[in-house]
């Protein structure tokens, strides 16, 4: 029983990790550059200590504009946040 219960966890895990690095389905010519986006999230106040562009989406570990962690995953052509942690 413990087995069927660590399978099942595992594949549900694995869901939900790969569902959150789906950001877009625009092709990267449409993507905002890299260096555009920081300057933008720079602008509004985070400090990106990590950036990485797993899947689809931009993503980054870092502070927001009142010194709290966060990790966010954004949607690399408009901005907009996907889900933040």
């Amino acid at each position: 029983m413990h087995k069927a219960l660590l399978i099942a966890l595992a594949l549900g895990l694995g869901i939900t990790a790969h569902a959150k690095k789906n950001c877009t389905d625009e092709p990267k010519d449409k993507w905002m550059s890299e260096s555009d986006f920081k300057k933008k999230l720079e602008a509004e106040g985070y400090t990106i200590k990590k950036f990485k562009q797993p899947g689809t989406c931009y993503e980054i570990y870092g502070t927001n504009k009142e010194g709290q962690k966060v990790e966010i995953y954004f949607n690399p052509v408009d901005g907009s946040i996907v889900k933040a942690h």
